[in-house]
């Protein structure tokens, strides 16, 4: 199987199942003599991990990292960070009843009519707990660039939409709430939804906006390694992401050049961002933001149709421990993957500068 490492210069590669032995990873390109904060690295994966409240899934997993390599007297070597995160919690006869049929809207077929075989416990390998690997990846790059700022939170629950634009928002009530949203309110009323959507066993999905600010001037390499396209692929490469908007995103289309041109202050900063910190492909200090689609979780803890591999079309209901709405629980995947582009970009431009 290709495609298991992602960045240029600072590289993540990453390996395991979602019942299998352990998650990991092995970071290359991370510059040597980094003085790394682990509780800063272990808080970042208490934020994605399973359980941690009642509206996302009850796998009860600690997901402590342990790290094997690249690392000495508590800085970086700048040798290959290697690093586990053991699976304590697996439950894999709550998959036995799909051994042999497709999941609709799941990877289950396209990896067996690939590979000719298939992990179905859990959805193995395309299972988002994958993303746990990812978040220990990010929350190291996000020490490499310390003084940049990411912050991710959810800005919509099904038809439920937070509408204050982010400056108006205290990134400081993110983890308020389980939901993550910054707006207390708003938080309640998608709390309230993801409850009501989990009662009736089904699922939602969702978007997650994220701003990145203090990006210096001069990331991106253009022209086909352009800034807002590695975030593109970052973002769309998470589980569940169906779409990715940055900047004005669609709504820019229906506006006319006048309405949409940031015009300069002297100071080379621009009096509007509709550009969303990215002009030509290149960051250009003002602040990043940009918003991620989430589908609602396509396993149901109810009755639809399911393909057999025989193929014949059955009943099946769903079974297992599965999160009614994903999205609470990628916003530290979303900032994850938004600090390893911006890390990997940064290391780029100090080459090159």
């Amino acid at each position: 199987m290709a495609g298991n490492t992602f960045g240029k210069l600072l590289k993540l590669t990453t390996f395991g199942e979602s019942h299998g032995e352990a998650l990991g990873g092995i970071i290359d390109g991370c510059p040597s003599g980094i003085v790394l904060d682990f509780e800063r690295i272990q808080k970042e994966l208490s934020r994605r991990k399973p359980g941690q409240s009642s509206i996302v899934t009850q796998r009860k997993e600690d997901d402590e990292v342990q790290f094997l390599s690249g690392i000495f007297e508590g800085k970086t070597t700048g040798t290959p960070i290697s690093f586990i995160i053991p699976n304590t919690n697996q439950k894999s006869d709550d998959y036995s009843h799909i051994k042999d049929t497709f999941r609709p809207s799941h990877a289950d077929y396209v990896y067996e009519q690939k590979y000719g075989i298939r992990d179905y416990r859990g959805g193995g390998r395309s299972s988002a707990r994958e993303t746990a690997s990812r978040v220990v990846g990010g929350a190291i790059a996000k020490q490499i660039i310390s003084n940049i700022k990411i912050n991710a939170y959810v800005s919509s629950v099904g038809d439920l939409f937070l509408e204050k634009p982010y400056q108006h928002l205290d990134f400081a009530k993110i983890e308020s709430n389980a939901v993550r949203c910054p707006d207390e309110a708003t938080a309640e009323k998608m709390e309230n939804l993801i409850k009501t959507i989990k009662k009736q066993g089904d699922t939602i999905g969702g978007t997650i906006t994220c701003v990145i600010q203090n990006v210096p001037i001069g990331l991106g390499e253009p022209v086909f390694d352009k800034l807002h396209a590695e975030l593109g692929k970052a973002m769309l490469s998470i589980n569940a992401v169906k779409g990715f908007e940055f900047g004005s995103g669609f709504c820019g289309a229906r506006m006319k050049g006048s309405e949409h041109n940031d015009l300069y202050n002297e100071n080379g900063t621009t009096r509007t961002n509709l550009s969303g910190g990215i002009q030509g492909g290149i960051s250009n200090g003002m602040d990043i933001y940009f918003r991620v689609a989430f589908k609602p979780v396509a396993t149901l803890l109810q009755k639809q149709e399911v393909l057999t591999n025989t193929n014949e079309i059955i009943e099946q209901q769903g079974k297992g421990r599965h999160d009614p709405c994903v999205v609470p629980r990628a916003v530290p995947i979303v900032e994850a993957m938004a600090a390893l582009v911006i890390a990997d970009y940064f290391l780029l431009n100090k080459i090159y500068s």
